[in-house]
């Protein structure tokens, strides 16, 4: 069985498409600058474990539609191709960001699905147009083949109440469904399993606090399997530091915003999203080039690092508290896989609560899974690579039987 995995942004497509027999990757790229004057096409083949080839396109791409098709082509046509037909596609699972309350789990896409995808816009206006698009895209290319949506939120809809309600008046949920929502929910939930594998135990008997680390951060309190907690609300914006994001905040610098500076509502969600976080603190986003800084004697930078990695361990020891067991934690995504000065700063004087790290594990980049706390810690703390697009797939190939 295989399975073509998208990823859509506004102008961008990401694809992949895995053999599930052996969950290898037979090919994977990039459509980008849809809908400007020339657009690109990246395609990696990947036919053997000796051997890679690239090719790269520069074409006008209109539509997700256009570049689809030639991605299609790409894949099923001359010395690129890695398939003899498109029938060998049984299946195309699609990154959904915001599914709402509408879905707890991955689904088939019907009509009622595009509606609730739809209904959501309003909760997540950057990023569910353009995951109809790839999704409408890929019904009308490949025709009869099961299109299989899985949302970044679904994993957090086991979350319970008091952890996903706001104080704010009832009426707010009742009528604009505003709440705790979470998102990397996808790569939470594949880290978590391949942790409880590592561990030689059901995901089910787990707790497990998932740190993912990137741009855009998060973190999941994982009880028994399931999410009961994460950092991240009704938007992304919530919780940890990240490259240009606040993170949490008082909600009164809004209004002290706009009247002591004049600024829009719309000015100060951008100032939030856009222009705060590790860009904020320090005029650099990249945690590369933050440490260089850092080097260097740069006391913003400095800065940044202590408060990204404060804010990290203050929500680290907050859902030990939460779940009052834990068997592991787990760093996954860019800055958690490659970033050993923030994995061990974030873990910096929790060995009381027992997370004791090894620092010769934790030195340097984890290509694959890798433990980095001591023999005789009690917790224990791995490094996990992420990867949606297999969780992506393996969710597509499930909900097909």
């Amino acid at each position: 069985m295989k399975v073509l995995v998208l990823n859509a942004g506004s102008s961008s497509l990401k694809y992949q498409l895995i053999d599930m027999e052996n969950e290898s990757v037979l090919c994977s790229g990039l459509v980008e600058r849809i809908g400007l004057e020339m657009g690109a096409i990246s395609y990696k083949r990947l036919p053997d474990t000796d051997s890679e080839k690239k090719t790269s396109l520069e074409m006008a791409i209109p539509t997700h539609n256009v570049g689809l098709r030639k991605v299609i082509e790409l894949i099923t046509e001359g010395e690129t191709a890695v398939v003899e037909d498109m029938a060998e596609i049984k299946a195309v699972g699609h990154r959904v960001v915001h599914g709402g309350e509408y879905f707890s789990a991955p689904t088939v896409v019907d009509d009622k699905v595009l509606e609730a995808i739809e209904a959501c816009i309003p909760l997540a206006p950057l990023h569910n147009p353009a995951n109809l698009d790839g999704i409408k895209t890929g019904m009308e290319l490949f025709p009869g083949v099961p299109q299989v949506a899985v949302f970044d939120t679904a994993f957090h809809q086991t979350i319970p109440a008091q952890a996903y309600m706001y104080a704010l008046p009832y009426e707010l949920y009742e009528e604009l469904k505003i709440r705790r929502y979470g998102f990397h929910g996808t790569s939470h939930k594949y880290v978590a399993g391949e942790m409880a594998a590592l561990m030689g135990k059901d995901l089910a008997e787990c707790n497990i606090i998932t740190v993912h680390l990137g741009n855009g951060s998060s973190m999941t309190a994982v009880e028994k399997g399931k999410s009961v907690d994460t950092t991240m609300g009704m938007t992304p914006l919530e919780g940890l530091i990240m490259g240009t994001r606040s993170g949490d905040v008082d909600p009164a610098v809004c209004d002290f915003l706009a009247r002591n500076k004049g600024m829009s509502v719309s000015e100060i969600d951008t100032l939030l999203n856009k222009k705060s976080g590790l860009e904020g603190l320090c005029g650099m986003s990249d945690m590369r080039d933050i440490h260089a800084a850092v080097d260097k004697g740069d006391e913003r930078a400095k800065l940044a690092v202590e408060a990204l990695t404060y804010r990290n361990r203050k929500y680290i020891g907050s859902y030990m508290a939460v779940l009052g067991d834990v068997d592991a934690i787990v760093f996954t995504a860019g800055i958690g896989e490659n970033d050993d000065i923030v994995r061990l700063e974030s873990l910096k004087g929790l060995e009381k609560l027992g997370v004791v790290i090894d620092e010769a594990a934790n030195a340097g980049r984890a290509g694959e899974p890798k433990k980095i706390s001591a023999a005789d810690s009690p917790v224990q703390v791995w490094v996990i690579p992420t990867n949606e697009e297999l969780a992506i797939a393996r969710e597509a190939k499930n909900i097909l039987g």
